[in-house]
């Protein structure tokens, strides 16, 4: 589709996708942390029952869920959320740098795994490509009076 809603329909998949990893992690516990690489901090304080990974994991699930939303409320597949334009670009931005940020080495923990760091990037990049590119050919369609389309 030249109109961006296939990108932005497989962006809003992806972030679904990740926000159920992450809830998934919440509920398979120490193991699911470790092999998802959330790394041996989280996963200890999961298995001593300490809430913070819980919590933090959620945060991110629901960050992802409205990515998702403003996704797919720009590929039609949603009614109209307030600001799509903005968010979408704003969206798009986000991932980037944190896609990007494996190229800082310091930016990340020392008890995260270079394989981790890696594919994460990769991942991510994937789907702030999709938002690029669904919200460049979107944007027309976009009105700056967000109605439903």
């Amino acid at each position: 589709m030249a109109d961006g809603r296939l990108w932005l329909l497989a962006a809003g998949v992806l972030c679904l996708a990740a926000a159920l990893l992450h809830l998934a992690c919440i509920l398979g516990g120490p193991d699911w942390y470790r092999a998802l690489g959330a790394g041996e901090e989280f996963a200890s304080a999961a298995a001593n029952g300490k809430r913070f990974p819980a919590v933090v994991t959620s945060g991110i699930a629901a960050i992802l869920a409205v990515w998702a939303a403003y996704a797919l409320s720009a590929a039609g597949y949603l009614p109209a959320l307030p600001l799509r334009r903005t968010a979408l670009v704003l969206i798009t931005l986000g991932l980037t740098a944190r896609g990007l940020a494996i190229l800082v080495p310091d930016f990340w923990r020392p008890d995260l795994s270079y394989s981790f760091k890696l594919w994460s990037s990769v991942a991510v990049l994937v789907v702030a490509a999709c938002f690029a590119a669904g919200t460049r050919l979107a944007w027309p369609a976009l009105s700056l009076k967000d109605t439903v389309q």
